[in-house]
């Protein structure tokens, strides 16, 4: 598939009521929008493939669900240090910060993900930071010998440390590493509690949103995982 082709296919795809509350949006980095929710967009992105080329194509584009197809459909084993740092300072519009780093897209599928996370996660750049704990939300649900107790411990301490100093958008994140850090076992799901019991409900509204602050206590103490962890 072009890229031609692609615009195509998000015209035929696009949402008015998404376009209005794209319109609405202060944080758009002047990108226009098709108005298309992740959940199609997904769609979309297991139809064309996976392309590399394109996804660069796309990733060069001003249009936000072009962008996001970009992410969902580049090859992740081709993913470079380069190609990520350039990425990061090219995420002029907020919304794509999640998409970049967490929401299953391919930088957090990549060989380069775990270190990329520990490098971001102490990095002066607040984007960089945020990105880091979307990637380690995503590294939290996978099987590896290396993501250890120990370092998801670490990333607690460090939520704990900063989250009070921190950005509305860093401190989601935070919020989103620290329920996937609580749901991989017993031990991990005290402690990462622990911490969401005392941080509260994080409120991450800006531009006059009326979102519910995100209660990561809920998503740890759900029958579900408690059934799952053993705890019931």
């Amino acid at each position: 598939m072009k890229q031609k082709q692609v615009f195509e296919l998000l015209e035929q795809n696009k949402n008015q009521r998404g376009i209005d509350n794209w319109n609405r949006l202060k944080d758009t980095g002047g990108l226009t929008s098709f108005g298309i929710g992740l959940t199609v967009q997904r769609k979309l992105a297991k139809q064309i493939g996976k392309n590399r080329e394109l996804a660069q194509e796309l990733w060069a584009s001003d249009n936000y669900d072009a962008k996001v197809l970009g992410l969902l459909i580049d090859d992740p084993k081709q993913v470079t240090f380069e190609q990520a740092e350039q990425q990061v300072e090219q995420l002029n519009a907020g919304m794509l910060r999640h998409v970049f780093s967490s929401c299953d897209a391919t930088l957090a599928k990549s060989p380069i993900a775990f270190e990329l996370a520990q490098k971001w996660l102490t990095s002066q750049d607040p984007v960089r930071r945020g990105c880091s704990y979307g990637l380690i939300y995503e590294l939290s649900k996978k099987k590896s010998k290396i993501y250890t107790d120990e370092f998801f411990m670490s990333v607690i301490d460090n939520i704990k440390t900063h989250f009070e100093n921190e950005p509305k958008k860093v401190k989601l994140a935070m919020g989103g590493t620290l329920m996937g850090i609580g749901k991989r076992n017993v031990t991990l799901n005290q402690a990462a509690l622990s911490l969401a019991q005392e941080l509260g409900p994080i409120d991450f509204n800006e531009d006059g949103g009326k979102c519910d602050p995100f209660d990561v206590v809920k998503h740890l103490t759900s029958d579900y995982l408690k059934e799952k962890l053993g705890l019931s």
